[in-house]
Protein backbone atom coordinates (compact mmCIF):
# COMPACT_ATOMS: atom_id res chain seq x y z
CA UNK A 1 0.00 0.00 0.00
CA UNK A 2 0.93 3.38 -0.55
CA UNK A 3 0.14 6.51 1.02
CA UNK A 4 1.25 10.50 0.01
CA UNK A 5 0.96 12.94 2.98
CA UNK A 6 -1.11 10.16 4.97
CA UNK A 7 -3.44 9.70 2.11
CA UNK A 8 -4.32 6.24 0.30
CA UNK A 9 -2.08 7.03 -3.60
CA UNK A 10 -4.08 7.45 -6.25
CA UNK A 11 -2.65 4.45 -8.14
CA UNK A 12 -4.42 5.04 -11.64
CA UNK A 13 -2.92 8.43 -11.66
CA UNK A 14 0.26 7.25 -10.51
CA UNK A 15 0.62 4.66 -13.64
CA UNK A 16 -0.80 6.53 -16.19
CA UNK A 17 2.80 9.60 -15.83
CA UNK A 18 4.97 6.19 -16.64
CA UNK A 19 5.19 4.28 -19.69
CA UNK A 20 3.20 0.60 -20.14
CA UNK A 21 5.86 -1.14 -19.63
CA UNK A 22 8.44 0.72 -17.95
CA UNK A 23 10.00 0.00 -14.64
CA UNK A 24 8.21 3.19 -12.80
CA UNK A 25 4.96 0.75 -13.13
CA UNK A 26 7.05 -2.12 -11.99
CA UNK A 27 7.96 -0.37 -8.87
CA UNK A 28 4.53 0.98 -8.21
CA UNK A 29 2.42 -2.41 -8.32
CA UNK A 30 5.08 -3.80 -6.11
CA UNK A 31 4.73 -1.18 -3.61
CA UNK A 32 0.96 -1.05 -3.80
CA UNK A 33 0.60 -4.45 -3.60
CA UNK A 34 2.69 -5.17 -0.48
CA UNK A 35 1.12 -5.29 2.92
CA UNK A 36 4.04 -3.27 3.87
CA UNK A 37 2.27 0.43 3.90
CA UNK A 38 4.88 2.67 2.43
CA UNK A 39 4.32 6.48 3.16
CA UNK A 40 5.69 9.22 1.42
CA UNK A 41 5.54 13.01 2.66
CA UNK A 42 4.46 14.34 -1.35
CA UNK A 43 4.02 12.85 -4.68
CA UNK A 44 7.18 14.22 -5.65
CA UNK A 45 9.15 12.61 -2.86
CA UNK A 46 7.80 9.27 -4.51
CA UNK A 47 8.51 10.60 -7.96
CA UNK A 48 11.99 11.26 -6.73
CA UNK A 49 12.88 7.75 -5.54
CA UNK A 50 10.95 6.17 -9.11
CA UNK A 51 13.50 8.18 -11.33
CA UNK A 52 16.38 7.83 -9.31
CA UNK A 53 15.32 3.37 -9.09
CA UNK A 54 15.21 4.33 -12.78
CA UNK A 55 18.47 5.76 -13.28
CA UNK A 56 20.17 3.20 -10.82
CA UNK A 57 18.79 0.28 -13.74
CA UNK A 58 19.72 2.35 -16.42
CA UNK A 59 23.73 3.24 -15.06
CA UNK A 60 23.72 -0.85 -14.86
CA UNK A 61 23.00 -1.75 -17.87
CA UNK A 62 25.37 0.78 -19.25
CA UNK A 63 28.16 -0.34 -17.72
CA UNK A 64 27.13 -4.22 -18.61
CA UNK A 65 27.60 -2.73 -21.94
CA UNK A 66 30.62 -0.76 -21.23
CA UNK A 67 32.96 -3.62 -21.57
CA UNK A 68 34.58 -2.99 -18.12
CA UNK A 69 36.99 -5.89 -17.26
CA UNK A 70 36.61 -7.60 -14.12
CA UNK A 71 39.97 -7.40 -12.40
CA UNK A 72 41.38 -8.06 -8.79
CA UNK A 73 42.25 -5.00 -6.95
CA UNK A 74 45.89 -6.14 -7.45
CA UNK A 75 45.16 -5.97 -11.10
CA UNK A 76 42.63 -2.87 -11.25
CA UNK A 77 43.33 -0.56 -13.88
CA UNK A 78 41.75 3.00 -14.60
CA UNK A 79 42.20 5.72 -17.43
CA UNK A 80 44.68 8.03 -15.40
CA UNK A 81 43.34 10.70 -17.33
CA UNK A 82 40.88 11.34 -15.12
CA UNK A 83 41.91 8.65 -12.02
CA UNK A 84 44.47 8.23 -10.15
CA UNK A 85 45.04 4.30 -9.15
CA UNK A 86 46.33 4.16 -5.43
CA UNK A 87 48.50 1.14 -4.25
CA UNK A 88 45.66 -0.39 -2.86
CA UNK A 89 44.01 -1.00 -6.14
CA UNK A 90 41.40 1.68 -5.87
CA UNK A 91 40.48 4.82 -8.32
CA UNK A 92 40.83 8.41 -6.40
CA UNK A 93 39.61 11.32 -9.02
CA UNK A 94 42.11 13.68 -10.19
CA UNK A 95 41.67 17.22 -8.69
CA UNK A 96 42.24 18.46 -12.09
CA UNK A 97 38.91 16.85 -13.56
CA UNK A 98 35.33 17.34 -13.61
CA UNK A 99 33.61 14.31 -11.57
CA UNK A 100 31.05 14.63 -13.96
CA UNK A 101 33.84 13.63 -16.84
CA UNK A 102 35.23 11.44 -15.30
CA UNK A 103 32.36 9.34 -13.68
CA UNK A 104 30.94 9.58 -17.83
CA UNK A 105 34.69 8.06 -18.91
CA UNK A 106 34.16 5.13 -17.25
CA UNK A 107 30.77 4.33 -19.04
CA UNK A 108 32.10 5.84 -22.53
CA UNK A 109 35.85 3.95 -22.34
CA UNK A 110 34.67 0.95 -19.98
CA UNK A 111 37.81 -0.69 -21.78
CA UNK A 112 40.30 1.52 -20.31
CA UNK A 113 38.78 0.21 -16.73
CA UNK A 114 38.95 -2.96 -14.85
CA UNK A 115 38.00 -3.56 -11.25
CA UNK A 116 35.77 -6.12 -8.67
CA UNK A 117 32.17 -5.95 -8.41
CA UNK A 118 31.69 -4.23 -5.45
CA UNK A 119 33.86 -1.00 -6.56
CA UNK A 120 31.23 -1.39 -10.22
CA UNK A 121 28.08 -1.12 -7.90
CA UNK A 122 29.54 2.77 -6.79
CA UNK A 123 29.71 3.57 -10.31
CA UNK A 124 26.33 2.64 -11.10
CA UNK A 125 25.65 4.88 -8.33
CA UNK A 126 27.21 7.71 -9.08
CA UNK A 127 26.42 7.74 -12.69
CA UNK A 128 22.55 7.87 -11.69
CA UNK A 129 23.22 10.47 -9.52
CA UNK A 130 24.83 12.36 -12.36
CA UNK A 131 21.52 11.85 -14.08
CA UNK A 132 19.17 12.99 -11.62
CA UNK A 133 21.29 16.14 -10.24
CA UNK A 134 21.87 19.22 -12.05
CA UNK A 135 25.40 19.00 -13.06
CA UNK A 136 27.23 21.73 -11.60
CA UNK A 137 25.27 20.35 -8.48
CA UNK A 138 27.08 16.37 -8.56
CA UNK A 139 30.36 18.80 -9.28
CA UNK A 140 30.03 20.53 -5.73
CA UNK A 141 28.78 17.63 -4.13
CA UNK A 142 31.61 14.52 -4.72
CA UNK A 143 34.50 16.37 -5.60
CA UNK A 144 36.40 13.78 -4.10
CA UNK A 145 35.25 10.48 -5.58
CA UNK A 146 37.08 7.72 -4.37
CA UNK A 147 36.04 4.18 -5.63
CA UNK A 148 37.13 0.91 -3.97
CA UNK A 149 34.27 -1.09 -2.93
CA UNK A 150 32.67 0.11 0.20
CA UNK A 151 35.69 2.19 1.57
CA UNK A 152 35.83 6.13 1.60
CA UNK A 153 32.11 6.26 0.34
CA UNK A 154 30.64 10.13 0.03
CA UNK A 155 28.21 10.99 2.70
CA UNK A 156 25.38 11.52 0.58
CA UNK A 157 25.67 8.01 -0.52
CA UNK A 158 26.84 5.98 2.61
CA UNK A 159 24.02 3.47 3.21
CA UNK A 160 24.39 1.87 -0.34
CA UNK A 161 27.30 0.32 1.65
CA UNK A 162 25.01 -1.33 3.84
CA UNK A 163 22.75 -4.34 3.59
CA UNK A 164 19.76 -4.34 5.12
CA UNK A 165 16.61 -6.00 5.77
CA UNK A 166 13.08 -5.11 3.43
CA UNK A 167 9.76 -5.89 3.38
CA UNK A 168 9.83 -5.94 -0.33
CA UNK A 169 12.38 -6.27 -3.14
CA UNK A 170 12.12 -3.36 -5.75
CA UNK A 171 13.81 -2.87 -9.19
CA UNK A 172 17.23 -1.13 -8.32
CA UNK A 173 18.16 -2.40 -5.03
CA UNK A 174 21.62 -4.07 -4.32
CA UNK A 175 20.91 -7.31 -3.27
CA UNK A 176 23.86 -9.81 -3.05
CA UNK A 177 24.79 -13.31 -3.69
CA UNK A 178 26.75 -14.90 -1.01
CA UNK A 179 28.64 -18.15 -1.71
CA UNK A 180 29.55 -19.50 1.82
CA UNK A 181 31.81 -22.26 0.53
CA UNK A 182 33.98 -20.56 -1.49
CA UNK A 183 37.44 -21.99 -2.79
CA UNK A 184 39.91 -19.92 -0.29
CA UNK A 185 42.25 -19.87 -3.33
CA UNK A 186 39.59 -17.72 -4.78
CA UNK A 187 38.16 -15.07 -2.61
CA UNK A 188 36.74 -12.74 -5.39
CA UNK A 189 34.17 -15.75 -5.68
CA UNK A 190 32.29 -15.10 -2.13
CA UNK A 191 29.95 -13.45 -4.07
CA UNK A 192 28.60 -11.52 -6.47
CA UNK A 193 27.00 -7.89 -5.70
CA UNK A 194 24.23 -7.19 -8.23
CA UNK A 195 21.92 -4.44 -8.89
CA UNK A 196 17.92 -6.17 -9.69
CA UNK A 197 16.98 -4.82 -13.00
CA UNK A 198 13.47 -5.57 -12.31
CA UNK A 199 11.48 -8.68 -13.21
CA UNK A 200 14.07 -11.67 -11.82
CA UNK A 201 16.97 -10.21 -13.79
CA UNK A 202 20.12 -9.06 -12.28
CA UNK A 203 23.42 -7.67 -13.15
CA UNK A 204 26.50 -8.24 -11.78
CA UNK A 205 30.26 -6.84 -12.58
CA UNK A 206 32.36 -9.99 -14.11
CA UNK A 207 29.38 -12.46 -14.34
CA UNK A 208 27.58 -10.59 -16.48
CA UNK A 209 22.99 -9.71 -16.52
CA UNK A 210 21.02 -12.95 -15.97
CA UNK A 211 18.31 -14.40 -13.91
CA UNK A 212 19.14 -15.19 -10.51
CA UNK A 213 20.34 -19.42 -11.45
CA UNK A 214 23.28 -18.31 -13.55
CA UNK A 215 25.07 -16.03 -10.54
CA UNK A 216 24.29 -19.05 -7.98
CA UNK A 217 25.92 -21.33 -10.74
CA UNK A 218 28.69 -19.31 -11.70
CA UNK A 219 29.33 -18.77 -7.56
CA UNK A 220 29.28 -22.68 -7.29
CA UNK A 221 31.85 -22.98 -9.81
CA UNK A 222 34.65 -21.42 -7.09
CA UNK A 223 33.91 -23.69 -4.27
CA UNK A 224 36.14 -25.62 -2.14
CA UNK A 225 36.86 -29.33 -2.05
CA UNK A 226 33.98 -31.16 -0.26
CA UNK A 227 31.69 -28.72 -0.56
CA UNK A 228 28.39 -28.85 0.07
CA UNK A 229 26.68 -25.54 0.48
CA UNK A 230 25.57 -24.12 -2.47
CA UNK A 231 25.45 -20.43 -3.23
CA UNK A 232 22.47 -18.11 -2.53
CA UNK A 233 20.66 -14.75 -2.79
CA UNK A 234 20.70 -12.76 0.53
CA UNK A 235 17.03 -11.10 1.45
CA UNK A 236 19.14 -8.34 2.41
CA UNK A 237 19.11 -5.15 0.09
CA UNK A 238 21.39 -1.87 -0.04
CA UNK A 239 19.48 1.04 -0.64
CA UNK A 240 20.92 5.12 -0.75
CA UNK A 241 18.55 7.07 1.67
CA UNK A 242 15.96 8.25 -0.84
CA UNK A 243 14.45 11.07 1.56
CA UNK A 244 18.41 12.68 2.47
CA UNK A 245 18.39 12.92 -0.89
CA UNK A 246 15.40 14.34 -1.62
CA UNK A 247 15.99 17.35 0.29
CA UNK A 248 19.45 17.48 -1.16
CA UNK A 249 17.78 17.94 -4.05
CA UNK A 250 15.22 20.45 -3.67
CA UNK A 251 18.16 22.61 -2.16
CA UNK A 252 20.28 22.53 -4.75
CA UNK A 253 18.03 22.08 -7.86
CA UNK A 254 17.73 26.15 -8.89
CA UNK A 255 15.42 25.22 -12.18
CA UNK A 256 12.26 23.52 -11.97
CA UNK A 257 13.43 19.64 -13.64
CA UNK A 258 10.98 17.51 -14.61
CA UNK A 259 10.73 14.39 -12.78
CA UNK A 260 8.59 12.31 -14.60
CA UNK A 261 10.39 13.08 -18.14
Amino acid sequence: MIKIANKPADIAEFLSEYPEYGIERVIINILDGSPHTYSYASKERLQFELKLRREIINAAEALFRSHMSFMTFFNSKCNTDYWIRTPEGGFALRPDVKPSDAIRDIFNNGYKYGTECATAMMMIYYKAMLEVFPEEAFNQMFRNIYLMNWHMIEPELREVGLMQGAYDHLPGDRRYFINPDVNPETPEWQGENVIDLGNGVYYGHGIGRYLAPAFINALNQNRRAGADESAYLLDSVGRPNFDRLFKLYQKVSTTAISLIA
